[in-house]
């Protein structure tokens, strides 16, 4: 329901935007430069934006290449509502007025469709691609599944490449040189093969040195390098029919991610010797272990995709539509998650995915009162992800212990060489606080491994198929009434399996007899005379389990039941590493209602109402006991209600273009993730709730000069269960972009300057907003609340020569060019061993562009 302030606000919002649009479409100002305008097929057929009634931002592929903007991250600054977080292009986070997709788990459902041409490459590990040789970007937001399918619960973003063009041959050549050793090449080629057919190449390759130096020698951290590839082939007989098939090829291998400990100083781990300081913008000195496959920190991502459109007019008023597809990728990544120096634990994600879709729409257009279209579509995806980690143990106790908490007036706490970890004088005495007796302190030291290698995996398979349909009604030349609605059906099974590779786990041993123990106090206290018995039958097991530990060879002694083989953080499925699976069918509708009054051919007020959904999620964790049944965990579906209100008009003889809207979403059943020791499990948050306002506008002040701007509102909270009143992650209350582009003449030809500066307000990184009380569940409790960004804005310059007489220009351009320091991320996996790591952002970065075509 809605409190007084949010009605309050929701209405007044909604009387500024009926306002502000009367004023601007009574506006008629001086001769200007009319804007270019934008296209958009964001309602499945060719509209002005103006025609689109939910909020809608579009840019064409020339308007980015002036921004700058090459990739997801860097245009999310410029489209408001929208945030994305490029951690690495194996783990981007695409948020949409608060809603963060960002899983790289096989089971876990997409909640932002990313679109390439209208193929959803949803899937995180596969979603980040370069934006080259576009025709235009879409992000429609609010609930899209109607029109975008099952995975757009809260928005959609649609690349649209260019296709080949059979009319001309023409080409396009840029070079691009930086400061961090940045290199870039791009190269457009379009051949029309003859009358009726055309091929298009185009591709980029971007290298640039990592921003993070690695004090350790190798690669610096956070590098970029790329290689995208594009090949496009058109037939088009007649103009009744047309044929595109598109090819697309990524490979990324760029240097480790430097998840960075604030708690530590950059230290040699052999000799203790420090290299460098506690800030995330300083250098690392991160040790990988070397015992498992991929020990090198980086990430290696391979992404290819083909996809064939067709369309044939059958009539006038009837056009049939075909989009097929496959795609593919394949990713690693390998980290060290503790963020300092000693090599406690390392961790490697690996995401395999292929899909195949299938999709049939008829649309219908008459040009009288009603239009609209029906379709179906097929889904199938397979995907697996797996996640080896190596601890080492020795170094884990003693953070377990306490001595490795982060505390910088523990003596010799950030200057103590590996070497001292293997040593029984240090060893020991941890153990004592363990409750192990002297005796056998040790045994247990002595078995306590170097290298201890755990491992889970995930596999799904999910068929997917669903049928829709929308009407739009216009009974006047003003009015327009449209409705729309999916049915889809999911049919998905959740494989798993998990196992300890090189043996059981001694530190999880001495977990188990922590646990007991507290187990014995327990019963002890009740004294009654059976708690009393239980106390000794549970203490007599303890005391075999301690005598099996410090046995030598304890590692890799057979199992008993007395002795389990048992993990650290994932025990083993039975037979170690057998496979279970579970499957589930799932179901829903999702629809749209919509209302739009044109007060002119140039502007108009919409209302809409959607239900959103994001399917049901069957995950899977880790056995709770050595050699046990999988968790298999049932996440109900999580739906939203979605209202919105709002305006769009271009006024001023064409010079501005304006719009706004105000929204207000009401969920059920929110699905969130929660870190339990070193796993994410998706969990039912319960109710939350998101509103706000958004408004964009395009004003060509003069022939020369123009200006853009953009702004977003948004107050998303959750409203019950641990999470109550906690902001969403990765969620700004505000958030704003403000650019401009002045031409001034110049002999020979023109210099164009385009500043542009990027705000958005304070963040958090995790839903539970770092509240020490939320994370109790870890290996080592967090008490520090400090995983959040506050705000801050980014200044970047562009300025570009182009000649009157000429097929080329030059560009010179500067990112972030106040230098200002902030995060990326902050929590991630450390934060299960009250280790919780920092990513800080790029640097001032600066270099020249030359642009050749012919």
């Amino acid at each position: 329901m809605l409190n007084r302030f949010t009605t309050r606000a929701v209405l007044m919002g909604a009387v500024a935007t009926c306002a502000i649009a009367g004023a601007a479409h009574a506006q008629v100002g001086q001769d200007s430069t009319q804007l270019e305008e934008v296209i958009v097929t964001a309602q499945l057929r060719a509209q002005d934006p103006i025609e689109v009634p939910f909020a809608l931002t579009a840019y064409n592929g020339e308007f980015l290449d002036g921004l700058g903007v090459q990739d997801f991250e860097e245009l999310s600054a410029f489209v408001p509502g929208l945030i994305v977080q490029n951690q690495s292009p194996n783990n981007p986070g695409f948020v949409i007025r608060g809603i963060t997709s960002d899983s790289t788990g096989a089971a876990d459902e997409p909640r932002v469709s990313i679109y390439q041409d209208g193929v959803s490459i949803s899937r995180a590990p596969g979603a980040f691609v370069e934006l080259f040789d576009i025709e235009r970007v879409e992000v429609a937001k609010g609930p899209q599944s109607t029109l975008y399918g099952r995975g757009a619960l809260i928005g959609a973003v649609n690349v649209i490449q260019n296709k080949a063009d059979i009319d001309a041959a023409y080409g396009e050549v840029r070079l691009g040189l930086g400061n961090l050793d940045y290199l870039m090449g791009e190269l457009m080629v379009n051949l029309p093969l003859g009358d009726t057919t055309a091929l298009r190449l185009a591709g980029r390759v971007k290298t640039r040195g990592g921003y993070i130096d690695n004090l350790l020698g190798g690669r610096d951290y956070n590098s970029v390098d790329t290689q995208a590839y594009r090949a496009l082939f058109a037939w088009q007989p007649s103009d009744a029919f047309r044929f595109d098939l598109i090819g697309n090829f990524q490979v990324d291998n760029p240097s480790g991610v430097s998840f960075r400990s604030v708690f530590y100083d950059a230290q040699n781990p052999d000799t203790g010797a420090v290299l460098g300081g506690r800030e995330p913008s300083d250098g690392a000195a991160l040790t990988p272990s070397t015992n498992i496959d991929g020990s090198r920190l980086g990430i290696t991502r391979e992404v290819w995709g083909v996809t064939g459109l067709a369309r044939y007019d059958l009539s006038d008023s009837l056009t049939l539509t075909s989009t097929t597809a496959i795609r593919s990728f394949e990713t690693s990544e390998t980290f060290d998650p503790d963020g300092i120096s000693l090599p406690i634990l390392t961790g490697i994600g690996i995401s395999n995915g292929d899909q195949f879709s299938q999709e049939l729409r008829l649309n219908w257009d008459n040009g009288g009162q009603f239009s609209g279209f029906v379709g179906a579509g097929y889904f199938r995806e397979d995907n697996d992800s797996e996640s080896p980690i190596e601890i080492d143990e020795r170094i884990a106790l003693a953070q377990l212990a306490g001595i490795l908490d982060g505390n910088p007036a523990a003596v010799g706490t950030t200057f103590l060489p590996r070497s001292v970890y293997a040593s029984q004088a240090f060893l020991q005495p941890l153990l004592g606080g363990f409750g192990i007796p002297a005796p056998a302190r040790a045994g247990i030291a002595a078995n306590l491994k170097a290298s201890h290698i755990e491992n889970a995996y995930t596999e799904t398979e999910l068929d997917s198929f669903d049928v829709f349909a929308d009407l739009t009604w216009k009974p006047t030349d003003r009015w327009e009434f449209a409705a729309g609605v999916r049915y889809t059906t999911d049919d998905k099974t959740t494989s798993f399996g998990s196992q300890v590779v090189n043996g059981r786990s001694i530190a999880g041993g001495l977990l188990a007899v922590a646990q007991l123990q507290g187990q014995i106090n327990a019963l002890i206290a009740q004294g009654t005379p059976t708690s009393l018995a239980q106390a000794a039958a549970l203490g007599a097991f303890t005391g075999g389990l301690v005598t099996q530990l410090a046995t030598p060879g304890a590692a890799n002694a057979p199992a008993s039941a007395a002795f389990p083989l048992f993990g650290l953080t994932f025990q083993p499925t039975a037979g170690n590493g057998s496979v279970s699976e579970r499957s589930l069918e799932d179901d829903g509708f999702t629809y749209r209602l919509t209302g739009r009054y044109a007060i002119s051919p140039d502007a108009s007020l919409y209302a809409t109402y959607a239900r959103g959904r994001r399917p049901a999620v069957l995950a899977a964790g880790v056995p709770t006991t050595p050699f046990g049944a999988p968790v298999f965990n049932e996440v109900e579906e999580e739906t939203v209600d979605s209202y919105e209100a709002g305006f769009k008009t271009v006024t001023m003889d064409g010079a501005l273009r304006l719009d706004g809207a105000v929204f207000f979403y009401d969920y059920q059943n929110f699905q969130t993730t929660v870190q339990v020791g070193t796993q994410f499990i998706t969990t039912n948050a319960g109710e939350a709730e998101s509103y706000g306002f958004e408004t964009q506008a395009v004003w060509s002040a003069t022939d020369t000069f123009d200006l853009y701007a953009t702004y977003g509102y948004n107050h998303s909270r959750f409203q019950a269960g641990i999470f109550d009143g906690n902001r969403f992650r990765l969620s700004p209350d505000h958030k704003f972009s403000l650019g401009a582009l002045w031409s001034v003449p110049v002999a020979g030809g023109a210099v164009e300057v385009q500043p542009t500066y990027t705000w958005q307000s304070e963040i958090f990184f995790d839903n539970d907003n770092d509240r020490t009380n939320l994370q109790t569940n870890n290996f080592v409790p967090d008490v520090a609340v400090d995983e959040f960004q506050d705000s801050y804005g980014l200044l970047n310059l562009r300025v570009r020569y182009t000649p009157n007489a000429g097929n080329w220009s030059v560009e010179a351009f500067g990112d972030n060019l106040l230098d200002e320091d902030f995060l990326k991320d902050a929590g991630n996996t450390g934060d299960g061993l009250g280790l919780p790591t920092f990513i800080a952002g790029e640097p001032r970065t600066y270099g020249v562009n030359l642009t050749v075509s012919y």
